[in-house]
Parts: C-alpha cells; structure tokens; sequence
C-alpha cells in the first residue's frame, strides 16, 4: 500500500462516502440518511428512529430547561426512551413517562429503566391518565413522535400544550414529512404546527433550534414563552 493510499475500510452495498460526494445535493443527501437511521441506527442495541443531529440537541434543551418530566409520546422500539431516562441518570433527577398505542416491541431493558413509566394507549383519550403522574410543581418537556398525521399531531398539540412549563419545549417530530423528504403524511406535523400556531400566543418557534441546519423536525421546536 503506498502512502498516499487510504487504508483498508468495510465497504456496506450502495455506500456513498463524503469526500467523494462534495457536489451532493441536499434532495440527494437526504434519503441516504433516511435510510441509514430506518435500517441500522440503534441505541444500546435498541432500533431508534431518529436523527442523530436533532437527539443531540434534545440532550442540549434537557440540559438547558432541566425538566423534572419528559413525556414521549410514541415510543416504537424504545430505544430513545432509554437515551431519555440515561439523560436523566447524567443528571442524577428526572424521569420518562412512554406513551404510545402499542408499545408491544419496546425491549426488557427499557421497561426495567427505573426512571421510565410506561403507558399504552391512544394518546388523546389517556391524557387524563398522564396528567394524574405529573404534579403542577414539574417541568415538562414534551416529544411528539406518534401517527404524524395532521389531525393526530394537532390534536395531540391541543390537547398536551397546557402541560408544557413556561421555557420548556414541545417538540413536532418528522415536519420533514414533504418538507425534506417526499415519505409520510401529507398534511403532516409541519402543516399541524402551523395550524397550531395560528393566534396562539403562548408558545413561538425556536428555529435557532435547527442550527445543525439538517433536521428531521422542521418548525417542530416549539418553546413557550408565557
């Protein structure tokens, strides 16, 4: 091998590597990393459908807001609940609560987290349930990550947006549903948010929140302000 030769590496089927890919568009970008985080993107072993870029700056907010509550709503495999709780654990206070219609795939190592709390069922008709776990002292900070339809996400935002804590966060996964990528629901969440917005003093969106620039939550960083 001379010198100038870039050592040996594990080529996976179709991967594209950024040195040779400079001209890339973003259209073109995009799916490629859709693709990675729905196929192999996992936490402690556990499949997690998010962006890497957007979880760091969840660890940033959970950090800043130093939430006592994080409630996750749709929690698929678990794996972020998990980073949630682990989040938690840095902080030595805190804990999750995990509620989604059918948590029937989060693995043993997340329903034995002590600091997560599991709930299933719809996310509308349990509210009343999650409101029974959080006492009015508590900082919440809500994720929403369920159907991603318009109506589902507008009406979760109706219905848990009172719970939020003034300068704590509501946050609108995958409003790249058409906005980024042509997958999902159309209308979805970033139709929703606005929607959500129209007339609504109480919270604005935060997009210096977006300052990795590639996010899957496009105006999904709502913060309230009163």
């Amino acid at each position: 091998m001379s010198e100038s030769s870039p050592p040996p590496t594990e080529q996976l089927p179709k991967q594209r590597f950024l040195e040779d890919n400079l001209e890339m568009t973003m259209r073109e970008m995009l799916p490629l990393m859709q693709a990675r985080i729905l196929e192999r993107t996992t936490y402690f072993g556990i499949r997690t459908l998010k962006n890497p870029l957007d979880f760091w700056l969840y660890q940033e907010l959970i950090h800043q807001v130093q939430p006592d509550v994080i409630l996750e709503i749709g929690n698929f495999c678990g794996g972020s609940l998990l980073a949630l709780a682990h989040q938690c654990d840095l902080r030595r206070c805190g804990r999750v609560i995990g509620l989604d219609i059918d948590q029937k795939q989060i693995g043993e190592i997340v329903r034995q987290h002590p600091r997560i709390t599991l709930l299933e069922g719809d996310a509308v008709t349990n509210s009343g349930l999650v409101r029974e776990m959080i006492s009015p002292a508590d900082r919440v900070l809500i994720i929403e990550d369920s159907a991603h339809t318009y109506e589902n996400t507008l009406a979760v935002l109706r219905e848990y947006s009172d719970l939020v804590s003034v300068e704590s966060y509501f946050i609108v996964e995958d409003g790249n549903c058409h906005h980024g990528l042509d997958v999902g629901p159309s209308p979805g969440p970033y139709e929703a948010v606005l929607e959500f917005m129209q007339g609504n003093s109480q919270f604005v969106i935060d997009r210096i929140c977006e300052s990795f620039f590639v996010t899957w939550n496009p105006l999904g960083f709502l913060r309230r302000i009163q």
